[in-house]
């Protein structure tokens, strides 16, 4: 199953989609004038906690779109980034990401103009901007959205690659002995627990409805953020002066990886790309449609803000957090380790900070934990609103929805990492491509009413 996953992976990651993400994200970057350059400052200074007055505040909204991105991609996704594609992936998943602010953009825009109100406040996402901004004869492909959405949130990015680095972290620290042996794989006490904990947890969260969700995670997401890039500052003012040779081998290895990695590597320019922006589009999600979902419930009237506002999550997700844990990776020779996943970054904290090692993997383990829990809870979000969009508001249904969400949960740290990530990154294009079609054909929409300028006849 995990060679026929990683073939998989490699065809449905080849050069056209790997081409479609960036072409979009260029293709708005044009079109709005750099409007993730020139009104970066701007989107910056929307983003404030404040009450929410009808619904959800933009800041509540940003928390729990942050709370889906800001997770194991940033710690696992870069790590498993750089140890597959070398250095040079990093760069390929910073230039997808300057242009996914752009694309970003256009969803927030498109989100606030095309949502509507159901009995819990603002509801809409793609499947709201496909079916009233194209019409009724593009429903099918609404409906496709929702159908992926949901089924990624399951058995993509919500579920098993979160509660797998969640119990992977636990079980690398909290080592035990063995709990159950399962077609030829042991399974620690640690793990375990450690799944039926975040089970539990994920439980009692999300039973809770909307408003629960969204203080979580709008308690959690900044806090854990905080800690994670104190630390990694840390570590790279320990390091500073290995930054400049790391930044030129980043830079080298992203067009001649061959060449200055070796080609007994494995490592090739295509590598590289899939890699980049194929981890980029786990982390970050532009383009993938999720974070409009979140967008939508925000209270904030005007699209173009509420858009400035949604670019910030692909600036602080992978422009500032898996910009310094791929530095991190980088000076500390991390990258280059035969270990897996957050295996890599840790031992990049442990090489690199100026104390115990045992307190660096410890405050490593918690980040994860924390940053993986509130992946789970704001991918639920997502996936409850796509099985709404599809079935209409029947919870009992949303509920049944629900518990076999929280099944995956519970299972998902009996999957293979390699596995996990695989199918994560499958389901992710199969999502994105109904997206990406929809922001294609109302592009004209989003720059007509950002720029103020009437449509040409």
């Amino acid at each position: 199953m995990e060679e026929f996953l990683r073939r998989l992976g490699e065809r449905v990651w080849g050069w056209p989609m790997m081409l479609l993400f960036l072409g979009v994200g260029l293709l708005f970057t044009v079109r709005l004038r750099g409007v993730q350059f020139r009104c970066l400052g701007r989107a910056l200074r929307l983003v404030r906690p404040r009450q929410g007055k009808d619904g959800v505040s933009p800041y509540a909204a940003l928390c729990t779109a942050l709370a889906a991105t800001v997770g194991t991609g940033n710690i696992v996704g870069v790590a498993t980034a750089l140890g597959t594609g070398g250095p040079g992936a990093l760069l390929w998943m910073l230039v997808a990401a300057v242009f996914g602010m752009a694309t970003q953009y256009a969803e927030g825009y498109l989100a606030v103009k095309y949502r509507r109100k159901d009995g819990n406040g603002f509801f809409g996402g793609p499947f709201c901007y496909i079916e009233q901004g194209l019409g009724k004869r593009f429903r099918w492909l609404a409906v496709t959205f929702a159908a992926t959405g949901a089924a990624v949130g399951i058995l993509g990015i919500g579920t098993t690659a979160q509660v797998n680095s969640i119990t992977g972290a636990a079980d690398a620290f909290f080592s035990s002995g063995t709990a159950f042996v399962f077609a030829g794989h042991a399974y620690s006490r640690t793990v375990v627990v450690s799944g039926a904990l975040t089970a539990l947890a994920a439980a009692l969260v999300l039973f809770g409805g909307v408003r629960r969700i969204t203080r979580v995670c709008e308690a959690l997401v900044p806090v854990m953020t905080t800690l994670y890039l104190l630390f990694s500052a840390v570590l790279l003012i320990c390091c500073a002066d290995r930054i400049p040779s790391a930044a030129a081998l980043i830079v080298k290895s992203a067009f001649c990886p061959r060449a200055v990695l070796g080609a007994g590597t494995g490592v090739s320019l295509k590598l590289a790309l899939r890699m980049g922006i194929g981890r980029g589009v786990f982390t970050n999600e532009a383009g993938l449609g999720s974070s409009p979902i979140a967008a939508a419930v925000s209270d904030e009237t005007d699209p173009v803000k509420q858009g400035l506002i949604s670019m910030t999550g692909t600036f602080i997700d992978t422009i500032v957090i898996c910009t310094m844990t791929g530095l991190c990776l980088t000076v500390t020779g991390a990258w280059k380790t035969p270990l897996q996943g957050v295996e890599i970054t840790d031992a990049a904290w442990r090489a690199g900070l100026p104390w115990a090692e045992r307190v660096s993997s410890f405050v490593l383990v918690i980040c994860l934990i924390f940053f993986a829990f509130a992946t789970i809870i704001g991918w639920n979000f997502y996936a409850e609103r796509c099985v709404q969009y599809l079935v209409g508001e029947k919870p009992l249904l949303q509920k049944l929805y629900r518990v076999f969400y929280l099944f995956a949960v519970a299972v998902g740290p009996y999957f293979s990492v390699s596995a996990a990530w695989e199918l994560a990154d499958i389901l992710n294009a199969a999502m994105a491509l109904p997206n990406l079609t929809a922001l294609l054909l109302l592009q004209n929409r989003v720059v007509y009413g950002t720029l103020r300028t009437k449509p040409k006849k």
